[in-house]
């Protein structure tokens, strides 16, 4: 400890004004050591609004930092139990505490009182366990370059992805995952440490070889004129949306085959020139969050020899594309009944969402669509699994779990198959369907 506090001595030395931001380990180290250097961290590691509105946090693991700017002591609390006693720092009215945090693998919320009143927090902190850091004498594998794909099924889009090969693969045939709006998971550091469970789960022999394919929504601005850029464009007007967002909404919103016909003959085509990998469904998983939870869904709906595993973080099952396609009958608020109503798809189903996610005015409810999804699976007997909580519309909740996610949707694989029928967990059959009560309102009157 005492050769990171010179370390970190000689660094804020070295660069005065521009100090470094640091991580939780260093900014506890340095409030265990009472290190006159730690407002210097404080303050170069979390924005001054975040500070202000009591939302600063820093966390590796259970072990967590809290800082907050407050007029007199505040008193942190922890899932709406006291945490550990706020210290203030001379002369700047900035209170800092650590705070152990368990179970990990879950997601937690914190917030303060301060005079008695409720202040700053947040619903959403992601408590990540040993499993989303890359561990001792695990091999990591390797992250390409960005790529970029020019699609014909979308008339030019052009989409930029990166391919994740790990350290196990030696050629033979490789099981395959698909994640959406990829960009946002190839940050071993970062908020959705996706790789190191992957590593971590691979080494261990809970889940499959697999390359991963990390894809983000596609860009159809250098195509004017053809009859992509015109259907989104008249989206982009019409919702007053960006181009790029009005393209990831047509790619991830609409309830067809498009989309996974461009997956499959476009982008696992590429890759699988490169790569040797698994044709059968039963070796390809599919995920994403928010409409790329949705649009995960729908592949695997549309297609289910494609992909037959299917992971979706806080889904958007709701009207977002409805009828903007004359071709297309269906929007994602009616995949609910559909799944009631039409034939039974062999997959495997991990779905994830929290209480505090969005309401919209043009579109509904996303936890209550996302809580009739999963009675609507649990009544058709699919092999599904319901993850709620308190959470709001981000990634922290799905990110805490994905270890469990993983084992859970890849057990009992057997890469001597090709197909499997998927039965219902029998820990999920014998629970009650899904109920709600009311929390938003004072009263149910």
């Amino acid at each position: 400890m005492r050769f990171l506090l010179l370390v970190l001595i000689g660094l804020f030395a070295v660069r005065g004004e521009a100090a470094e931001k640091l991580g939780a380990p260093e900014l506890i180290s340095l409030a265990q050591a009472h290190s006159p250097e730690l407002r210097a961290g404080i303050e170069a590691s979390f924005e001054a609004k975040d500070l202000k509105e009591g939302t600063a946090w820093a966390g590796h693991g259970p072990d967590f930092f809290f800082a907050v700017e407050a007029p007199s002591t505040p008193t942190l609390m922890i899932d709406d139990a006291a945490g550990p006693a706020m210290t203030e720092l001379p002369g700047a009215k900035l209170w800092y505490s650590v705070a152990h945090i368990e179970p990990v693998s879950r997601l937690h919320e914190f917030h303060y009182l301060v005079d008695g009143t409720k202040f700053g927090g947040r619903l959403d902190l992601p408590v990540f366990g040993p499993l989303s850091y890359l561990q001792p004498g695990v091999p990591s594998g390797k992250l390409s370059e960005k790529l970029t794909h020019t699609s014909k099924i979308y008339d030019g889009m052009k989409s930029e992805y990166w391919i994740y090969v790990p350290a196990q693969y030696d050629a033979t045939p490789a099981a395959v995952m698909v994640f959406q709006d990829g960009g946002g998971y190839i940050n071993r550091d970062g908020n959705n440490p996706i790789l190191n469970v992957i590593d971590n789960l691979i080494a261990q022999n809970k889940i499959p070889v697999m390359i991963c394919i990390f894809i983000n929504p596609g860009d159809i601005s250098d195509s004017p004129g053809t009859p992509t850029y015109n259907f989104v464009k008249a989206y982009s007007d019409k919702w007053h949306r960006t181009l790029k967002d009005s393209m990831r909404s047509t790619l991830y919103d609409t309830v067809s085959d498009k989309y996974p016909r461009f997956l499959r003959d476009e982008i696992l085509a590429e890759v699988g020139a490169k790569y040797n990998l698994r044709k059968d469904g039963y070796s390809r998983a599919i995920t994403g969050l928010s409409s790329g939870g949705i649009c995960s869904f729908n592949a695997a709906w549309q297609m289910p020899e494609l992909f037959s595993r299917v992971i979706t973080w806080i889904g958007s099952f709701e009207s977002i594309q409805w009828k903007e396609d004359p071709a297309v009958p269906d929007g994602g608020q009616d995949y609910s009944d559909k799944v009631l109503r039409e034939p039974h798809r062999n997959i495997r189903v991990w779905l994830q969402d929290g209480s505090n996610d969005l309401e919209n005015p043009n579109y509904g409810d996303w936890p209550m669509a996302n809580i009739r999804m999963a009675n609507s699976l649990k009544t058709r007997q699919y092999d599904f699994h319901f993850s709620f909580g308190k959470g709001t519309h981000n990634s922290g909740h799905g990110a805490a779990q994905f270890p469990e996610e993983m084992t859970w949707l890849w057990r009992d694989y057997d890469p001597a198959k090709t197909e499997q029928q998927f039965m219902p967990d029998l820990a999920e059959k014998n629970k009650p369907y899904f109920r709600v009560t009311i929390t938003s309102r004072d009263s149910a009157d």
